[in-house]
């Protein structure tokens, strides 16, 4: 155990005497697991506390932490540098290191695809979203460059989308959706409350819910009636957010080609309409 692991540790282990019960159990998954927590959601945390993604967050919260998430940024932080050593030349110059650290993160990130996401999972997906009289897409902070691609990638194929920027607006589209509509939730950890709260008023109004999300257990896939997984691997420090952003464009253009083929001259046709406003709009 490195310094800097003993100093994490220490902190936990200060505070186990005010935990009690399930938020003990997270605890010791926490100190158990180590800087191995960075590439677990809460979800997974909660199971192997056996206990819920909620006492996982008050158990942080007792510990000194603001949620989980800040946990698992300490841990990566105090955990021992995983990546090879780099040249010498690299080492003394910061952009070479940022490049070499930012496409080895993209390339593990989009290799990692095909061990999470299935052509059945996309295939489900884009069954639900060719038949939807309506699609929402809701996502907030990164995930709303995804959802701002997916917009206008499912609206070009003839699709009938909703993207608020707005969260509350977001919320009400989603309540408001008809059993044959859609709500498609963008979040890398599947744990921001108001892309959760979205998805759960959509599926309380009788609506399909599509997750795109790098974890395969969280409170967005419980609530999801479809998820793709892609991007789950925090692999740089500061970097993981921008490599699973690019597992999840790479999802959202393999759901479009899906739809595409599903959707067959509808599809095209809308697509030629796309085609000929970007051409009037091209000099």
């Amino acid at each position: 155990m490195t310094p800097l692991e003993s100093q994490l540790a220490a902190r936990i282990r200060a505070r186990l005497g005010d935990l009690r019960g399930a938020e003990a159990r997270v605890a010791e998954v926490v100190l158990d697991r180590g800087a191995g927590l960075v590439h677990l959601s809460v979800s997974d945390v909660a199971a192997l506390a056996g206990t819920a993604p909620s006492s996982v967050v008050r158990a942080c919260q007792r510990l000194g932490f603001r949620g989980y998430q800040e946990l698992k940024i300490a841990a990566a932080r105090h955990s021992p540098a995983t990546a090879p050593a780099p040249a010498d030349d690299d080492a003394r110059d910061p952009a070479a290191r940022a490049l070499a650290d930012t496409l080895r993160a993209a390339r593990a990130a989009l290799d990692g695809i095909t061990a999470t996401l299935t052509a059945d999972d996309l295939r489900a997906a884009a069954d639900v979203l060719a038949g939807a009289g309506q699609v929402v897409l809701v996502g907030s902070g990164l995930s709303g460059a995804v959802v701002l691609d997916l917009a206008y990638r499912l609206r070009a194929l003839g699709l009938r989308v909703d993207a608020p920027a707005d969260p509350l607006t977001a919320q009400l589209a989603a309540a408001q959706l008809p059993p044959d509509g859609v709500c498609f939730a963008v979040s890398h950890g599947g744990a921001t409350p108001l892309v959760i709260d979205a998805a759960r008023r959509a599926r309380a109004a009788g609506a399909a819910v599509v997750a795109l999300t790098s974890y395969a257990r969280s409170p967005l896939t419980e609530t999801a009636t479809h998820t793709l997984v892609a991007g789950g691997q925090d692999l740089v420090f500061g970097l993981e957010t921008t490599a699973s952003r690019l597992a999840h464009l790479a999802a959202v253009d393999a759901l479009a080609q899906t739809l595409l083929a599903l959707r067959g001259r509808p599809a095209e046709q809308a697509l030629g309409l796309s085609a000929d406003i970007t051409a009037d709009h091209t000099y």
